[in-house]
């Protein structure tokens, strides 16, 4: 009788809890960068930024993914864009650049060559077409493309082609960015 007691305690604490979970689903948005980085606005919280102020990060983009998926990292730069925008932050106070290396570095290839290697159309160019929109610039290591043997004509003509991702970012960070590895 006391296990059948205690196990009824129980099942109505899950059960309350779970109703509890399915009521305070979030309400996800986009905000900026539509389709892409979702996120849930929370104007109420601690440590919001200042709406005045201007923002200079670099993204470290080395996390390759799945050929037919946008890669995970570089939808996290749209969060973060999207984050920024839902606290009030214009988006021309975000000075934002993304550079691409290592693993990474299939994504910034133009539609033809990306199709060529993995049989898929580039998940990415989209993404970084609406991050260029807004004024979210991407680069890439061109030792990075020499070492994965791409030849620079291979590469979304959107993006620069730089010198080397470790020289991107010594020299951002002595500019003032503050750098995000994702």
């Amino acid at each position: 009788m006391m296990q059948k007691s205690v196990f009824a305690a129980i099942s109505l604490a899950l059960l309350a809890c779970s109703s509890l979970v399915t009521a305070a689903e979030p309400e996800w948005s986009n905000p900026v960068i539509k389709g892409y980085g979702k996120i849930v606005a929370l104007p109420g919280s601690g440590m919001q930024p200042d709406k005045n102020a201007e923002f200079k990060v670099v993204f470290n983009l080395s996390v390759g993914g799945d050929a037919d998926k946008v890669n995970g990292a570089l939808d996290r730069v749209a969060r973060t864009v999207n984050i920024f925008a839902s606290a009030g932050v214009p988006v021309s106070h975000l000075h934002m650049i993304v550079v691409v290396h290592g693993p990474a570095t299939p994504m910034v290839l133009d539609n033809a060559h990306y199709q060529e290697k993995f049989k898929v159309d580039n998940p990415n160019i989209a993404l970084i077409d609406e991050l260029e929109k807004i004024g979210v610039k991407v680069v890439v290591c061109g030792q990075a493309l020499a070492h994965n043997k791409f030849a620079h004509e291979s590469v979304n003509p959107k993006i620069e082609i730089t010198l080397s991702a470790i020289t991107d970012i010594i020299i951002l960070e002595k500019a003032g960015y503050v750098l995000v590895p994702l």
